[in-house]
């Protein structure tokens, strides 16, 4: 009987840490990968696909100018730059929605709020097109009603969420930005995705 109840302790112990580890892959089919894109960073250097290939990325879209759910959404990614802050694995990508207003130099200064390594967060613009579509169709962010700062044009993306990307650039999660509870399961499940091969 002892060993039994063992038997069940552990199987329980193993089952658990194995649904633990077991992040879905999200898209319409399991062939569902990020697309090949080129932006520009906060240091006028040119980010391709290529340069996070084999990295988890944490991505969000907000803009410089914004006076609502952005300037919380950044505050709380701090969290998660600190977290996994000198790890070469893991970066993030803050995507503009605002590419007229958010200049590489307007993008330099709103990094140096969070003293980001352009390095690890990355402040990204670029063609409105690129970004908008890679939002939409490669990390499948809808848009938001929280405008505030901006004037709102027929095409617009705002999101609160952060989309976690897998080193193999499959979309894995998606996190509320503006809860901190959301933020910190997202630090863990990217500690997860750390340990996958």
């Amino acid at each position: 009987m002892l060993l039994g109840i063992c038997f069940l302790a552990y199987y329980y112990k193993i089952s658990h840490e194995q649904k633990k580890q077991a992040l879905p892959i999200i898209g319409n089919d399991l062939n569902h990968h990020v697309a090949p894109f080129s932006f520009v960073n906060q240091d006028g250097k040119t980010i391709t696909n290529a340069d996070v290939k084999g990295k988890i990325c944490v991505v969000e879209y907000f803009f410089a100018t914004c006076k609502g759910m952005c300037p919380k959404m950044n505050e709380h990614m701090v969290a998660v730059y600190k977290a996994f802050q000198g790890n070469k694995d893991v970066v993030i990508m803050s995507h503009t929605v605002d590419p007229l207003k958010d200049s590489v130099p307007a993008l330099k200064a709103y990094s140096l709020r969070f003293d980001a390594n352009p390095a690890q967060w990355m402040f990204l613009t670029g063609d409105k097109k690129q970004l908008y579509d890679m939002a939409r169709y490669s990390y499948l962010i809808s848009a938001d009603d929280d405008t505030a700062g901006i004037s709102i044009d027929k095409d617009f993306i705002h999101d609160k969420h952060y989309v976690l990307i897998d080193r193999h650039g499959r979309v894995r999660g998606f996190y509320d930005g503006l809860e901190p509870g959301e933020v910190q399961k997202m630090i863990g499940d990217i500690t997860e995705l750390l340990k996958e091969e």
